[in-house]
């Protein structure tokens, strides 16, 4: 069942369950996949404003986590449950990125399309801003959901 959780549970489940990521720094909101009433959590999506600038039109929102312990259809509903309550928020499309050795399962079983190689491969860092990359630098496969 779909339950709502506070973005400092959700941040402590990514720490704890994410393959390759942080949690994210913030988020609009979160949802959570609780097993019967909140008793235990298996899986959370952190949806925020769009990582890509040109994205954050006011009207797209982007799954920047979605984490869960391995409980079957976890992430499919979680998905499913980003995109209804985005659109409930009023927001028009959702976004999110996987990587390619990622079958995207979860995705298409909650109705998002894959629209290709759109993003990484390149260094947040810059000579005026040096950073450290903690994510993987190479392309990622875009999905959406309008």
């Amino acid at each position: 069942m779909i339950v709502p959780i506070k973005q400092a549970e959700a941040k402590a489940f990514v720490a704890q369950h994410h393959r390759h990521l942080k949690p994210s720094v913030g988020s609009v909101f979160q949802v959570a996949v609780a097993c019967t009433e909140k008793e235990c959590i298996v899986g959370v999506a952190m949806v925020g404003r769009p990582v890509a600038r040109r994205l954050d039109d006011s009207w797209t929102l982007e799954v920047n986590r979605s984490a869960t312990d391995g409980t079957f259809n976890a992430n499919s509903m979680l998905y499913g449950a980003a995109w209804r309550v985005a659109k409930a928020l009023g927001y028009r499309k959702l976004i999110t990125y996987t990587l390619p050795e990622e079958s995207g399962a979860s995705l298409r079983g909650a109705g998002w399309t894959c629209i290709g190689e759109k993003f990484g491969g390149k260094s947040w860092s810059v000579p005026s801003r040096p950073r450290v990359n903690t994510t993987p630098s190479q392309l990622k496969l875009r999905w959406e959901r309008e």
